[in-house]
């Protein structure tokens, strides 16, 4: 059995949640922010048998565009300036960073 952690943007939450439950995979929802643009994400953890990783991968890969994004600067107030962006920059967002885990035990109560 496999743990399946995939982060994903917000706006990609709703069609991966609905097309896993299509699939009969079942998952749960966490609401998360990113280190880097400080913005909303949704972590989704799906457990799942070993021969359906493909599968649940697939889906997620359907789901989860990629698109770029204007990021407006953060100011340095209180923190590092070294990683400060004087100006508006354009960057990827999207698609879905995941981890697949093994999985020792499972129980369901």
């Amino acid at each position: 059995m496999k743990m399946i952690i995939a982060v994903i943007q917000d706006k990609d939450s709703s069609r991966l949640t609905d097309a896993l439950a299509e699939n009969n995979f079942q998952s749960t929802k966490l609401a998360t922010t990113g280190g880097f643009l400080k913005a909303g994400n949704t972590t989704l953890m799906i457990g799942c048998d070993d021969e359906s990783v493909d599968e649940a991968l697939e889906i997620i890969k359907d789901n989860c565009s990629q698109r770029e994004q204007m990021v407006a600067p953060i100011s340095p107030m209180g923190g590092n300036a070294d990683s400060y962006i004087p100006k508006p920059v354009k960057v990827e967002v999207g698609g879905a960073t995941v981890f697949i885990l093994p999985v020792e035990s499972y129980f369901q109560f």
